[in-house]
């Protein structure tokens, strides 16, 4: 049988690459597996018509705006930050905010901006990745990664010599979003990031601050830091932001992009933490519920958000 049907391909070639133009894509649809498609590069050149000193002027200008309209709208509604919902019950007189209001993504980055990474769950907007593509000492922190490595896989196809480390103490390792030509970009390590050293202790697995993770690596500065805690971010954030601020140092990071998890926060706590981001230097560029969340918790409130920030007190590449 397998010689006759090898004869019946060599007499009628024309009929053979027909049969296997139809066969091919049909068994590849009833494939109940599809692979990712191939990551492809896109690089933008960084935009270099106006002058980056006067656009972050500008920027900085309209977000202490912002801060004023902020003032304004607790005003309104409380008059005091205590007496503030974080999501206004559904009765009279229906106050037309949810807490995201009181803090809008209102800074305006000096380059491009982009979504890196999947525009599901996983993805995140980034200022100006144009300007990493040929820099030789590009670091990346990815905290947070439960098995989605998009955002790791596409800013590493994107530029040249930015190394990515990673730490999840709930994975063993990246997703398999990252192509195995760029692994040796990356360095994994199951710790937590928090606001102490910790070792591990029966379930509890080894924590370490940011300070500490970048000393163990021998960093002096990062160009992105991504972080997603679970709830876990404001005492990570808050320490990291006093061991530096205290010693009057800016916060080593270019940017920093964060979900917010405010599931058992109150509006005046997270006023207060959100204004110690801002006195750090971070102004946020870019922000979106996470939708997908309320889509699966049924009656739960749009608790968790995704913000990029900008730091734009240490001199980094996103604001020169």
């Amino acid at each position: 049988m397998p010689g006759s049907t090898l004869q019946v391909f060599l007499r009628h070639p024309r009929y053979a690459m027909l049969l296997l133009l139809v066969l091919v894509p049909s068994i590849y649809l009833l494939l109940p597996f599809r692979p990712d498609p191939p990551l492809i590069p896109l690089r933008i050149a960084p935009n270099e018509l106006t002058d980056v000193a006067y656009r972050m002027a500008q920027a900085e200008a309209l977000y202490q705006k912002t801060i004023l309209d902020r003032t304004g709208l607790i005003s309104r509604y409380g008059p005091h930050p205590s007496d503030i919902d974080m999501f206004p019950p559904n009765k009279s007189p229906w106050p037309a905010y949810t807490v995201w209001d009181y803090f809008p993504a209102s800074f305006n980055c000096p380059y491009e901006v982009r979504r890196v990474g999947s525009l599901s769950d996983g993805g995140k907007w980034v200022c100006g990745l144009s300007r990493l593509v040929d820099k030789k000492d590009c670091v990346i922190y990815s905290v947070g990664i439960n098995h989605e490595s998009s955002f790791e896989a596409d800013l590493l196809v994107n530029t040249n010599y930015c190394k990515v480390w990673g730490y999840d103490a709930s994975v063993k390792g990246f997703a398999k979003q990252i192509p195995y030509t760029e692994r040796y970009r990356t360095t994994f390590h199951r710790y937590a990031l928090g606001h102490v050293d910790r070792p591990a202790s029966g379930s509890e697995s080894v924590m370490y601050t940011l300070k500490t993770l970048m000393q163990m690596n021998g960093h002096q500065h990062i160009d992105i830091l991504k972080v997603d805690l679970e709830g876990w971010e404001f005492d990570a954030i808050t320490n990291m932001i006093k061991s530096f601020v205290t010693q009057d140092l800016p916060l080593p990071f270019g940017q920093l992009l964060l979900e917010i998890h405010v599931w058992d926060k109150n509006f005046e706590y997270l006023l207060k933490w959100w204004e110690g981001l801002e006195e750090a230097g971070l102004r946020p560029f870019w922000n979106a519920p996470n939708l997908v969340y309320v889509n699966y918790a049924g009656s739960r409130k749009p608790e968790l958000a995704e913000y990029s920030f900008l730091n734009i007190k240490d001199g980094n590449v996103f604001i020169t």
